[in-house]
């Protein structure tokens, strides 16, 4: 694989998934978190059905805070055969990973939604959580062979926006005075 441009390789990839909907909830800053979804995916052939999966991200936090060179451990987001994403996004994780120390696991299972329509999936399955009240559940969208990016960038992404809010529980809790 040729890393000479993986930045905008990466970039390129990051953009073309798509978080329609997000958590109105943060991570916990002590144990473990779930982040219920929708993954929906776009047919890689014209004319072809959505794919739908509902799932849960589970972010665990350390219970004992480690070095920081500790990797993070990712399970059920990367499929047997390597793309050329993966493989990309393996090498970055390797070696600059953001939020080491934590254990990220994914379960997923197809969902009853059929269309040949991403948007109206989104739209339906919008209604359906507003209904419903569900303000803990997300929406994600990618194409057919980037769910898996999909479901990394929402996980980081709530990594980042909850990180404030963990820093201060921890200084309050006095897990950060020095």
């Amino acid at each position: 694989m040729d890393f000479g441009d993986y930045e905008g390789h990466l970039y390129r990839l990051w953009s073309s998934v798509q978080i329609e909907r997000t958590s109105r909830f943060t991570l916990f800053t002590f144990g473990e978190t779930e982040l219920p979804y929708y993954l929906i995916l776009s047919p890689e052939t014209t004319g072809d059905m959505v794919t739908v999966k509902q799932g849960e991200i589970r972010i665990t936090r350390p219970q004992i805070i480690t070095p920081g060179n500790a990797s993070p451990e990712f399970s059920n987001f990367f499929s047997e055969r390597e793309e050329d994403g993966e493989g990309m996004l393996r090498f970055l994780l390797s070696r600059s990973a953001a939020f080491s120390n934590l254990k990220i696991d994914n379960t997923s299972r197809s969902s009853e939604l059929v269309s040949d329509s991403v948007e109206e999936v989104v739209d339906k399955l919008n209604q359906r959580l507003n209904t419903d009240g569900e303000e803990g559940v997300a929406i994600l969208t990618a194409p057919e062979p980037l769910g898996w990016m999909a479901l990394m960038r929402y996980a980081a992404e709530r990594v980042m926006v909850s990180t404030p809010g963990n820093l201060t529980e921890l200084r309050e809790k006095g897990f950060l005075d020095f």
